[in-house]
């Protein structure tokens, strides 16, 4: 094993957090006063070195711009509003 020796790159896989059509949701303290539904934009390219350009919204942005993705959040969301039971019954089949 030499001392000088390179370890080996890791691949910069920006797929790694985001994908294209994906939303993602700006930090409040990058737009402060607007809901969150104003700070939420789509992917439109993820770039090999981690940025992103969205619809509607000029410019390359990074990861750190954006609120954690959290997966689960429209799972959520339908499950507050009714359409996906908790008590594991299908409202359909009566």
């Amino acid at each position: 094993m030499s001392w000088f020796s390179r370890k080996p790159k890791r691949s910069m896989t920006a797929a790694a957090w985001a994908r294209p059509e994906m939303s993602v949701t700006f930090r409040a303290e990058i737009m402060p006063g607007r809901t969150r539904e104003e700070r939420t934009f789509k992917i439109a390219k993820v770039f090999p070195n981690g940025r992103v350009t969205l619809y509607d919204f000029l410019g390359e942005h990074r990861e750190g711009a954006f609120e954690p993705i959290n997966f689960l959040r429209e799972k959520a969301r339908a499950s507050l509003d009714g359409n996906d039971p908790a008590d594991g019954k299908d409202p359909d089949i009566g």
